[in-house]
């Protein structure tokens, strides 16, 4: 039951992703829309605090090597453009289908690894596979971000 839910959930949070990014493409974006989402995930952390979300230094480190590596698909796919004499986020075709797979492999995943690792350290894995996904990915739209900025003069 557990599963489900959070699958369903998952799935929910990758169409929210989805639809948000096709609204971002339409205003122009600036370094706060970039930074904060990984800021405001960063909270996320106090699950720790709770023994039953803890994790091994050898999990640890799978959960930030698959982040870190599920992250090279999203930074290849987030570009910027000028219009207007502004940065936007460009649209593109191939990021809900990226998006869309790696929950399909999360979801497989956590079905996988759910019986023969506890719900809790799961969690926390999950949490730090996210985590290391999202980081790498902001600091390459950053950069980008900057570069364009400064052929604009900004």
């Amino acid at each position: 039951m557990l599963y489900v839910a959070s699958s369903v959930f998952a799935v929910l949070m990758g169409i929210g992703v989805i639809v948000i990014r096709m609204k971002a493409s339409k205003k122009p974006t600036s370094v706060k829309k970039i930074i904060l989402p990984p800021v405001f995930m960063s909270t996320g952390a106090l699950m720790f605090i709770i023994p039953e979300f803890r994790v091994s230094l050898m999990e640890l480190l799978e959960a930030m090597i698959v982040g870190m590596l599920f992250s090279i698909l999203l930074i290849k796919t987030s570009n910027f453009e000028i219009r207007d004499q502004q940065i936007y986020l460009k649209r593109s075709k191939a990021f809900p289908i990226i998006l869309i797979s790696l929950l399909i492999i999360r979801i497989i995943g956590k079905g996988i690894l759910s019986s023969s690792i506890d719900v809790g350290e799961l969690s926390g894995m999950f949490f730090i596979l996210a985590f290391s996904m999202i980081v790498p990915w902001r600091i390459a739209m950053y950069i980008k971000y900057q570069k364009l900025s400064r052929e604009l003069g900004k």
